[in-house]
């Protein structure tokens, strides 16, 4: 679709379902040198991707911006992740500027295993951070190391939620999947995970993990596209828990990064027919009422 056709069925949607807009809390905005490093990795179908990934919103950050405003998004995130050490509190200097001066961006913050951690994780809490990332796999270390504890410790303490690709799609890495994420949540229980792309493709597992852990949820990132479906398919046999967990489950998308149009992210959500009551919460209610948006 074009985007004057995402225009249009983006803009009947929320009138159907009587929406002021969406909340996407699954999009990348970060410094241009660093982004275009992550367009470069994808281009060459690098080992984490292991596919053909083209790039549907290459564009310049301003126009990115009016894109998603065009598509009625009311909220989102500038989702930033360190693969390396000494690279996350400059990121989260990055972020807590862009998210100055763009209203509807909610202020994302991030950090890596090392030793001053701690100390950069308080004061981005303090400069007002309302979301964390984090991606084990780009990372490459165990969420449970013990220079995280610190991290882990405030955000338990603060409520603040994480966003964290833990998952082993779309290649899996030595330290994806539900088992290192189980540990940490063994330690510190009442964390706020949101398992980015529902946990793909260990869905089922991570699902688990929710039923014991009630500060677990999911974004629906790329999950029941065309795209996702042709490697990684939801199982038929997890459909009744995406009602159980309606209210824990928030629409993400991965924009600009996606090989599809960003309409294609909601008509994946609505052809799975859960019902309009099931939609208000995942594209809006539920993100409204964790970042108190309402």
């Amino acid at each position: 679709m074009t985007d004057a056709d995402d225009i249009t069925y983006l803009t009947r949607l929320r009138e159907r379902l009587d929406l002021p807009g969406i909340i996407d809390i699954h999009t990348h905005f970060m410094p241009d040198q660093v982004l275009r490093k992550v367009w470069a990795y994808f281009d060459s179908a690098g080992p984490l991707v292991g596919r053909e990934w083209p790039i549907t919103y290459r564009t310049d950050e301003m126009v990115r911006l009016k894109t998603l405003r065009d598509f009625g998004v009311r909220g989102f995130t500038s989702l930033v992740y360190p693969h390396k050490p000494d690279m996350a509190a400059w990121l989260n200097e990055w972020t807590a500027e862009f998210a100055a001066h763009t209203p509807e961006c909610l202020h994302t913050a991030t950090f890596y295993p090392e030793h001053h951690a701690g100390s950069y994780v308080e004061a981005a809490i303090a400069a007002g951070a309302r979301v964390f990332k984090a991606h084990i796999q780009v990372g490459h270390y165990h969420p449970g190391d013990p220079l995280l504890n610190p991290v882990w410790e405030q955000l338990q303490d603060s409520g603040i939620p994480t966003v964290i690709h833990c998952g082993s799609g779309p290649a899996p890495g030595d330290f994806t999947g539900p088992g290192p994420i189980a540990e940490v949540l063994r330690r510190f229980p009442r964390l706020r995970l949101i398992i980015a792309h529902m946990g793909m493709p260990e869905y089922s597992e991570f699902l688990d993990l929710a039923q014991d852990y009630p500060g677990v949820g999911f974004d629906t990132t790329m999950v029941w596209t065309d795209f996702s479906e042709a490697d990684c398919p939801f199982p038929d046999t997890e459909r009744g828990r995406l009602r159980y967990f309606s209210d824990r489950i928030l629409f993400g998308s991965d924009f600009p990064n996606i090989p599809y149009s960003y309409g294609h992210s909601l008509y994946a959500l609505e052809r799975l027919e859960l019902g309009d009551d099931w939609l208000r919460q995942v594209c809006y209610e539920n993100a409204a009422r964790m970042f108190d948006l309402s």
